[in-house]
């Protein structure tokens, strides 16, 4: 008895029988016999040879497992070739249906692992792993000529290739262009030698190594300092203050200026009337910490400037002057920062001079993150980097297949 009905994938097939085995769904399929032309002689034939019953993984059915047992018909030509019917269904060799491979292609790169993965289709994490490195040998390129602008980062992946790995992106669409093995200055000016011949412009954290393996490899190649790394050595410096005279403190003002430390931090203007209170509480028991919060609250103030305005030279006569309110107040920390603000001035200028940011990497680095944390970690680069950018490209690729 045939089964008409319409099933994703299985067009033009004839249901013959469905039955339950277990927690399993088995459908016989079979196809309509119909010309076939021999793929020796070119001759058209209709002359049935035998049949071969063929097991295929198919999708899931209701959240069961589906399996379909293919009734293959094998034709025989007047030429004496015997060859099997063609099916829309499956590719030569296959033990898996061309829908079941699409799905395990998308769920082997959205899957948290991929294990995950395997159970979820009714297999083993080995075939989803080789469908994985299908799709990577398809989609990945083993180097990119890269943009006019472009941004650089680091993140931990602990793979065999090391500890921390660096990912390139471009500044402009914010996608990612590809994942060097690690941070080293040799490694990314051997890089950026190779493909970035056309770029003009880098925004990167303030790691030395980084500047010098841009300035080696590109030469005279604007360089942006993004504007969280550098704001944060005003704000270390407040807190190291805030650290060395709360020792100092009775132990219950000790522990309450440091679970109230964010008051110190936050824009003054931002503060309600309780955090205030707080806030001058603490600063009035240190005159040092006192001028600290001031220094930060001078900072902040010209940083928001700086963000509204084009004139660079305004932007760094104020600068300069911070540096002497800083002078004149004498605290070690702050001037530690700002000899770190003077040693990347002209890239802190930059940042004000054009409008990029790093803030997107640190998103694709905190999804890169959680992805390792899922897998309990990634032992090979290879398989971690392919990961990643996948993912990326598929992340308006719902995960309901299958």
């Amino acid at each position: 008895m045939n089964f008409i009905m319409n099933i994703p994938g299985l067009k033009d097939v004839l249901i013959e029988k469905i039955e339950e085995h277990g927690e399993r769904i088995v459908l016989y399929v079979s196809l309509p016999k119909k010309l076939h032309r021999c793929p020796s002689c070119g001759a058209r034939t209709k002359k049935v040879h035998d049949y071969r019953l063929q097991k295929i993984k198919h999708l899931k059915w209701f959240e069961r497992l589906t399996c379909l047992f293919y009734k293959r018909r094998r034709y025989a030509c007047a030429c004496g070739k015997r060859f099997s019917e063609k099916a829309s269904f499956i590719d030569k060799y296959q033990r898996f249906s061309k829908e079941w491979n699409l799905v395990a292609q998308v769920r082997c790169i959205k899957a948290k692992t991929f294990k995950e993965a395997g159970e979820t289709l009714g297999t083993s994490s080995s075939t989803i792993i080789r469908r994985f490195q299908q799709v990577a040998k398809q989609h990945m390129v083993s180097g990119v000529r890269l943009p006019k602008a472009i941004t650089i980062d680091e993140y931990k992946g602990d793979t065999d290739a090391g500890t921390y790995q660096l990912i390139v992106a471009n500044a402009d669409t914010h996608e990612p262009l590809d994942i060097l093995p690690n941070r080293r200055k040799d490694t990314i000016k051997d890089y950026l030698y190779q493909y970035g011949a056309d770029v003009e412009l880098v925004v990167m954290d303030m790691n030395p190594s980084f500047k010098a393996a841009v300035r080696e490899a590109l030469g005279r190649t604007v360089i942006v300092a993004d504007r969280f790394h550098f704001c944060r050595y005003i704000y270390w410096a407040i807190d190291e203050v805030r650290r060395k005279v709360q020792k100092e403190r009775h132990a219950y003002d000790r522990k309450k200026c440091k679970r109230m430390r964010y008051v110190l931090y936050k824009r003054s203007r931002k503060l309600h009337d309780k955090s205030k209170w707080y806030r001058d509480r603490y600063i009035g028991m240190s005159e040092e910490l006192k001028t600290a919060y001031e220094l930060k609250e001078a900072y902040c103030e010209w940083f928001d400037w700086a963000k509204t305005t084009d004139d660079v030279v305004e932007v760094k006569r104020r600068l300069e002057a911070f540096y002497r309110k800083v002078g004149e107040a004498r605290i070690p920390d702050f001037l530690k920062a700002i000899q770190t603000l003077k040693n990347w001035q002209v890239e802190i200028l930059n940042s004000f001079a054009f409008n990029y940011s790093n803030g997107f990497l640190e998103v694709i680095n905190n999804k890169t993150k959680v992805m390792k944390r899922n897998a309990y970690g990634f032992r090979r680069f290879d398989r971690f980097r392919a990961k990643i950018l996948l993912n990326i490209q598929y992340k308006e690729i719902g995960v309901h297949l299958g």
